[in-house]
């Protein structure tokens, strides 16, 4: 049983910041990758960014530069801060977590999803 709980959604002006956390609970040893996914009204879902276990991260083409990933493995959690935030950042945000390993060395297959955060940018 693993649970996902994110926070740090909130209404900010353009260009303002967020941070957004994830925390996973449940029976953890080890998770091999985390990742932040968004989707918008009448669009579907993408990945914003993801980080492995061994801190190699991935980003969409149009956050590269303006959000960083990163993770505290002891707390099984995973951050995104969002600077110089756009309009079309607008979304709900999603923790993602896959490749998770109990302390029994079980690899679980299915993808864990956090309930969404909003995230909404506007004047």
């Amino acid at each position: 049983q693993v649970q996902l709980v994110e926070s740090g959604g909130d209404l900010v002006q353009p260009g303002g910041s967020l941070r957004l956390s994830c925390a996973a609970s449940g029976s953890i040893f080890t998770i091999n990758a985390m990742g932040w996914y968004r989707q918008a009204p009448g669009k579907q879902r993408e990945l914003v960014a993801a980080i492995t276990s061994g801190v190699i991260t991935n980003y969409a083409d149009s956050v590269k530069g303006r959000f960083t990933i990163s993770r505290d493995n002891a707390k099984n959690t995973v951050y995104l801060q969002m600077n110089s935030l756009k309009p079309e950042d607008t979304a709900a945000y999603y923790c993602n977590a896959k490749g998770v390993r109990d302390y029994s060395g079980r690899l679980d297959t299915q993808d864990y999803w956090g309930q969404g955060t909003q995230v909404t940018v506007s004047s």
